[in-house]
């Protein structure tokens, strides 16, 4: 998911969109989207888009309306994972770290990632409690690759932390 729209702007179809890319214009640089809406997935065209204030506005094949716009707000914006940019050894997309099982140096399951988070100085893995893991807490745990991220598997889909279980 690199997108959601939030809602309608102006009256001639265009739509808002919270944008998930860093930078947020990078939403732009994808013209083939699939939104998911209330378990559908829809194929759309972007035909144009721009940065407006703090977000993103965009303009879809054969949205003309306010009205028809409306009916795309709450849907997630999706992108095949083939037209994502490959990234330099060592960096994940967050998809790609979603789902991952986490393990302390000393093998100790933490959990499933479920999410991540952005914060200001780096961002946070959120993690959730799973029925093999040591307790039933959900943990935030700063993603800080070398510091406490030890290793990334994708293969295996496991993750090793330097993290006190106490936290």
């Amino acid at each position: 998911m690199i997108g959601r729209i939030t809602s309608v702007f102006g009256v001639k179809g265009w739509l808002k969109v919270f944008s998930y890319t860093d930078p947020k214009e990078g939403i732009l640089n994808y013209p083939d989207w699939t939104l998911d809406l209330d378990g559908k997935r829809i194929p759309a065209k972007l035909e144009e888009g721009r940065r407006q204030g703090q977000g993103i506005v965009v303009r879809l094949k054969g949205i003309n309306d306010r009205d028809l716009a409306r009916t795309y707000c709450g849907a997630e914006v999706r992108v095949s994972t083939a037209e994502l940019p490959p990234l330099p050894d060592g960096e994940y997309y967050w998809f790609q770290l979603e789902g991952l099982d986490v393990f302390t140096v000393d093998d100790e399951c933490l959990g499933k990632v479920h999410h991540l988070m952005e914060t200001g100085s780096n961002d946070v893995l959120v993690v959730q409690a799973t029925a093999g893991s040591i307790d039933q807490r959900e943990r935030l745990i700063p993603y800080l690759p070398g510091e406490v991220v030890q290793s990334v598997d994708l293969a295996a889909k496991q993750m090793v932390v330097d993290w006190d279980p106490e936290f």
